[in-house]
C-alpha cells in the first residue's frame, strides 16, 4: 500500500508498519505522476489546484486524511464520492483553544488598542490608571462574564475550562441540547433568549452550506451593545458586512477574527481599520497535535476494514 505524505509537516514519529510504504510529497505542486497510483493521501494546508489535479488523476485513491480540523476544502476539491475522506478533529484542540482565550483577553483588555498607542508613542491613560470595578457599558474581565459557544465540539471542551478558570459563566450551543464536558449546552432555537444575556459569542463553526453567515444582521442584534464577537471557525459562517455596520453604529462592542471568509484578507477590508475589530490571521491552529497517532490509529482501521476516525458523511457513488 503506497501513502502519500506532506512534506510540510513533521511526521518523523510516523512508522509505517510493514507493507506500507510512505512517500512524501510537496503540497504546492502536482502529485508526481509515479505516485499518481497512491491508496492514500494525507494532506495538509494543500492549495486547492493541487487538490482539485489530486481528485482528478489519482485514479486509484481510496482514502483522504486531512489533518485540518475541518474537510471543507477536501470536500471541494472533488475526489470520488467513494473515497473516505477523515478529518483532523481533535489535532487543534488545544492550540486554538489557547489563541480564542488570547483573543477573547486582548479583546476584554483591550490591548489591540494599546499597541496601536504603542505605535504611535502615545501613553493610552483611558486604558490604564484607576478603573471601574464593574463596566455595564463595555466588555472588560472574564469575571463572572457569560461567554457562549457556539459549536461546541472537541475545541470548545477543551477552551471552556479555560474560561472558567477565569470565572467565566459558559453556555454551549450544538445540535442537540444536553449537557457535554459538565457545561449546559442549548441548541440554536435557544438564541432569541440566550444572546441578549452574553458578553462573548465564541464562534467554532464548521463551514458548510447551512452555517454560511450564520452569524449575520439578525443574530448581531440579538447580542448587547457591548458584546463581543470572536471567530476561530471558518471565515464563512460570518457576515462581515453585517459585523462592520454593526461595530461602526455601536450595535456591538467588537469582534477578534482569526478566520475571514477571503484569506488572505484583502488591504481593501474594511476589517483592517476599524479600531473595535482584530484580526489574527488564521493563527489558531497551525500545529497539528498529534498527528502520527491518528494517521497510525486510522491506517490499521482502514486496513483491517474498521471504521475510521473522524470519517466524514459524504454522497455514495
Amino acid at each position: 500500500m503506497k501513502v502519500l505524505l506532506p512534506s510540510n509537516v513533521d511526521l518523523s514519529d510516523l512508522t509505517l508498519p510493514a507493507g506500507v510504504d510512505g512517500f512524501p510529497y510537496s503540497v504546492t505542486d502536482p502529485v508526481p505522476e509515479e505516485h499518481a497510483d497512491a491508496s492514500v493521501l494525507v494532506v495538509w494546508g494543500n492549495p486547492e489546484s493541487q487538490m482539485r489535479d489530486a481528485a482528478s488523476r489519482m485514479k486509484s485513491l481510496r482514502w483522504v486524511q486531512t489533518l485540518a480540523a475541518g474537510p471543507d476544502a477536501v470536500l471541494a476539491a472533488g475526489f470520488d464520492p467513494s473515497v473516505v475522506v477523515t478529518s483532523g478533529r481533535g489535532l487543534h484542540d488545544r492550540t486554538v483553544g489557547e489563541h480564542t482565550l488570547a483573543l477573547v483577553l486582548a479583546a476584554a483588555r483591550r490591548v489591540d488598542l494599546m499597541t496601536r498607542a504603542q505605535i504611535g508613542h502615545r501613553w493610552a491613560s483611558e486604558l490604564g490608571g484607576n478603573q471601574p470595578l464593574k463596566d455595564p457599558d463595555h466588555f472588560r474581565t472574564l469575571r463572572e462574564a457569560h461567554v457562549v459557544i457556539w459549536g461546541f465540539g472537541s475545541i470548545a471542551a477543551v477552551t471552556a475550562p479555560l474560561l472558567t478558570a477565569l470565572g467565566a459563566r459558559v453556555t454551549g450551543v450544538a445540535q442537540s441540547p444536553g449537557e457535554r464536558h459538565g457545561y449546559p449546552v442549548a441548541t440554536e432555537a435557544d438564541f432569541p433568549a440566550l444572546l441578549p444575556t452574553a458578553d462573548v459569542l465564541i464562534m467554532i463553526l464548521p463551514a458548510t452550506p447551512q452555517t454560511r453567515h450564520a452569524f449575520d444582521a439578525g443574530i448581531a442584534a440579538l447580542l448587547p451593545r457591548h458584546a463581543w464577537v470572536v471567530n476561530v471557525g471558518r471565515g464563512a459562517t460570518l457576515d462581515e458586512a453585517a459585523l462592520v455596520a454593526a461595530v461602526r453604529e455601536g450595535r456591538l462592542g467588537g469582534a477578534a477574527l482569526d478566520v475571514t471568509e477571503i484569506e488572505p484578507l484583502p488591504p481593501s477590508s474594511p476589517l483592517w481599520d476599524e479600531p473595535n475589530i482584530i484580526v489574527s490571521p488564521h493563527a489558531a491552529g497551525g500545529r497539528p497535535l498529534g498527528a502520527p497517532a491518528l494517521i497510525l490509529e486510522n491506517l490499521a482501521a482502514f486496513r483491517s476494514g474498521r471504521p475510521l476516525r473522524n470519517t466524514v458523511a459524504r454522497p455514495t457513488a
